[in-house]
């Protein structure tokens, strides 16, 4: 349901920037700063100097060397106050906070949100037409309370990945038994959506709640605007008879959890059998899953041979069986997923898109394993394209726009990009922090060669900007910095938790006013700014201020890889225990 913008909200100040202040000097200070001047100038006068930049010979003029050196000597003299840098850690408990605001089902008695109560505990008891009766749990999406598995599962895959990753970080910051809450609260909810006991299913289910109106007033999800414990209409279960992409990609959610839970023998050995299953059901009942009804309005599917790749590398990951592994590799399958196409979007990892990631998982084996014959040549290729598209990120490659605030723009320029900035910015931590753990330096990008330090700079340049380092100077996660969105595009915290249930339609004041939230929800990252930077902080205009699931677990994930130390890199060997060693050994 699209909502108009109500031009209600008040525009935000400029955040005034303080100038430098100019000491005042004493007479034999300034003399002895135009004797330093001229001399500088007259010596520079008297020989001609060049430099050389991406091979062209550029000839600098007397003039501006003396220009350049007057000021580095003016900028002894003042001084110069170098912005604070952003705090990683910080900003990565708050986003952490979020999912503790999207749970659903009965909270436990850690619950830290003090405006959240049980929600939604009769899911699947409600609709009889369902084979699941129990299905409590798991997270609301964004700021409607509908739960759609298909995001869901991929938010917690990368969560998942991230732990696997930088567990030694989460440990540093003391956000380690956190996160694994979050992801345990996401999986054991998967868990429910199929019969995870069973070695072959013929369904799973794809979403609990609607939110389509088809043009008429229908009690929903969207249509009404009400906290998610007051929920009062009917919230059906949709099920799926064939869904390989979905179900891919919560066997990789599976997977990917079973590693981080290895110290849980019991429960890691579920999560794996109940992947295997998933990926059976994925591989046999062929389609999409989000042909017709609510999924396709909402988060249609493109495809599913991504989600082939990246759920059978994360299976071989969990398992070291090989078959998941030749699957993986399989060139034809690789071949419809896009990954020897180079197109508009190649590099870009989203919710609907796995090949990114799916590309990145698999060259870690290279770089580390090199498996050999007969996986060599397609993960050669998945490296070489993994490099590719990393140039793609750089400001001197030009395949991706930015805005004058300098964020890229990986949608085009669409509406609610921050949730494609954060993947990115995790995909290029990663690949840097394996080129340093493998002691390569850089690579080439055509003829140029660039350190590995230029993916850091690339991941810390755009997580300033959605921390705050941008023309609005705002941060659009919620809670961190001090300017950012108060009209947040969420039920639960635009509507007072005051122990008055509103209507489906009575809570719609609370939609439209222009009063800042009552209730802060911590750590969501909102949807983000247009093209030219703006941003409109407005909670009807969900294209600026709705968070989302899957958008906050790349946030997660982006932050933890930069946070702490940075010599503090990437674990090599836990994704590998259950992965044979390779022979003959490299």
């Amino acid at each position: 349901m699209i909502y108009a913008d109500n031009n209600e909200a008040a525009a935000w100040r400029q955040l005034s920037s303080g100038g430098e202040q100019t000491k005042k000097m004493n007479t034999k200070k300034f003399l002895v700063y135009i004797l330093l001047l001229i001399v500088a100038t007259g010596s520079i006068a008297l020989i001609v100097k060049t430099s050389s930049i991406s091979g062209v010979r550029t000839r600098i003029s007397p003039l501006s060397r003396a220009t350049e050196n007057a000021n580095f000597l003016r900028r002894k003299i003042t001084h110069h106050r170098r912005p604070p840098r952003v705090n990683y850690t910080a900003a990565l408990s708050k986003a952490l906070m979020f999912f503790n605001a999207q749970r659903s089902g009965r909270l436990p008695k850690t619950n830290n949100v003090p405006w959240r109560g049980d929600s939604c505990v009769k899911d699947g008891i409600s609709d009889s037409s369902s084979l699941f009766s129990d299905l409590a749990g798991g997270y609301h999406d964004a700021g409607d309370a509908i739960k759609f598995n298909f995001p869901q599962a991929f938010a917690m895959t990368m969560l998942s990945w991230s732990v696997i990753e930088y567990r030694a970080k989460y440990s540093a910051a003391g956000e380690l038994d956190h996160v694994k809450g979050v992801i345990k609260w996401g999986t054991d909810y998967l868990l429910k959506t199929f019969d995870n006991t069973a070695d072959i299913i013929d369904r799973i289910v794809s979403q609990v709640g609607v939110g389509n109106t088809w043009g008429r007033p229908v009690r929903n999800d969207h249509y009404c605007w009400t906290r998610p414990e007051d929920i009062d209409y009917d919230r059906p279960v949709s099920e799926c008879l064939s869904g390989s992409d979905l179900a891919a990609e919560m066997a990789a959610a599976l997977a990917s959890a079973s590693i981080v839970f290895r110290d849980d023998k019991a429960y890691s050995e579920k999560l794996v059998y109940g992947a295997k299953t998933l990926f059976k059901f994925s591989r046999r009942q062929r389609g999409r899953y989000s042909l017709g009804g609510d999924a396709q309005v909402f988060y249609n599917s493109n495809g599913y041979w991504d989600e082939f790749i990246w759920g059978a590398a994360w299976l071989y990951y969990a398992t070291g069986n090989s078959s998941y592994l030749l699957l993986a590799t399989t060139p034809g399958i690789a071949k419809h997923a896009g990954a020897f196409s180079g197109g508009r979007f190649n590099g870009v990892l989203s919710w609907d898109n796995k090949l990114a990631g799916a590309q990145v998982l698999l060259s870690r084996l290279r770089i580390f394993r090199s498996p050999g014959y007969p996986y060599a040549g397609i993960l050669r290729a998945f490296e070489d394209q993994t490099r590719t598209f990393m140039c793609s990120f750089l400001p001197d490659f030009s395949k991706f726009n930015r805005t004058k605030g300098g964020m890229i723009q990986l949608n085009d320029g669409k509406p609610q990009p921050l949730q494609f900035v954060v993947n990115a910015a995790f995909l290029a931590m990663l690949f840097g922090d394996y080129m340093k753990a493998s002691e390569t330096p850089g690579w080439f990008c055509g003829s140029q060669f660039y350190t590995s330090d230029v993916l850091r700079q690339f991941a810390q340049k755009q997580m300033d900007y959605i921390l705050g380092k941008n023309p609005r100077n705002m941060s659009y996660v919620v809670g961190f910095g001090e300017h950012y969105p108060k009209h947040v595009h969420h039920r639960g915290a635009s509507i007072p938790n005051n122990q008055f249930k509103y209507s489906c339609t009575g809570g719609w004041k609370w939609r439209d006013s222009s009063k800042p939230d009552p209730n802060t929800i911590v750590g969501a990252m909102v949807a983000g700014p247009d093209r030219d930077d703006g941003f409109h902080d407005v909670r009807a205009n969900y294209n600026y201020t709705e968070p989302t699931l899957a958008g906050n677990a790349g946030l997660v994930a982006a932050l933890v890889a930069l946070s702490g130390d940075a010599n503090l890199g990437i674990d090599k060997n836990t994704i590998f225990s259950a992965v044979p060693p390779p022979f003959p050994p490299p």
